[in-house]
């Protein structure tokens, strides 16, 4: 009840945020702008749409994550309001838990809005519906689950504005991550080749939930690959959710 209680608080005071009105204006006009694209280029303009259609999903979807997720907690402290709040019956990790659930909510029912936006202009364009794109939406979701977790365990140990740095380089250190693993199989055996495949293995690799390409191209896809991402997904989320309660435990507010 308590973390139910602060979600919906959470998710009241994120839907009156102009950030993320201002994410979701230039979302829309990305999504209008891939059925231009699509009319001016050469080739399959459905693929085309879909393709930039879910990028922009994806790349909005995490500035929203980011931007939101890295104020959370630094707002409660900048007004006060934390004192109040943890004078209370309430453990730490209640709060943050609250607070991450909440924002949750909020992603969840923006990307809604988003999907049917995109899926409209799909529909409009090829006059059917691309099933696999609920597959490939459902795992932008996953992914800005995890996201929004790194957002805010970086915002319990430093500032809003370091914070979305480090949260934005998460998100693109994990996108690229598959260029480390291009260098390993170049590198020969020995102490750098053991640091750099350590480094590859600690670093997120958010390209399991990238199904873009799989889904445009109407590519099959395994479903052992869809389980795998998803226990990937759901695990390092916990991870770096446990890894952030621990630290906001331990901070101290005075």
């Amino acid at each position: 009840m308590k973390i139910t209680a602060i979600a919906l608080n959470t998710f009241k005071e994120a839907i009156r945020d102009r950030i993320l009105y201002l994410l979701l204006f230039f979302a829309v006009v990305s999504l209008i702008f891939s059925r231009l694209l699509a009319i001016l280029a050469v080739g399959d303009r459905v693929k085309i749409i879909m393709d930039v259609g879910l990028a922009s999903l994806s790349l909005f979807g995490a500035l929203m994550a980011i931007l939101m997720g890295t104020s959370l907690v630094f707002k409660e402290i900048d007004k006060k309001t934390i004192y109040t709040l943890l004078s209370k019956p309430i453990h730490r990790y209640q709060f943050l838990l609250g607070k991450f659930f909440g924002l949750i909510l909020t992603l969840l029912v923006m990307l809604f809005l988003l999907s049917l936006i995109f899926i409209v202009i799909v529909l409009l364009h090829s006059g059917r519906i691309e099933w696999g794109m609920f597959a490939a939406l459902a795992f932008i979701f996953l992914e800005l689950c995890l996201i929004t977790a790194v957002a805010m365990f970086f915002s319990c140990i430093s500032s809003p504005i370091l914070s979305s740095v480090f949260s934005l380089s998460f998100y693109l250190i994990g996108h690229l991550s598959w260029g480390l693993e291009t260098l390993l199989n170049k590198i020969k055996p020995g102490f750098g080749k053991t640091i750099a495949q350590v480094f590859y293995t600690l670093i997120p690799d958010l390209e399991n939930f990238n199904f873009k390409t799989e889904i445009v191209h109407h590519l099959s896809v395994p479903p052992q690959v869809f389980l795998y991402s998803t226990i990937y997904g759901i695990m390092y989320t916990l991870f770096v959710l446990t890894a952030a309660m621990l630290v906001f435990r331990k901070r101290d507010f005075a």
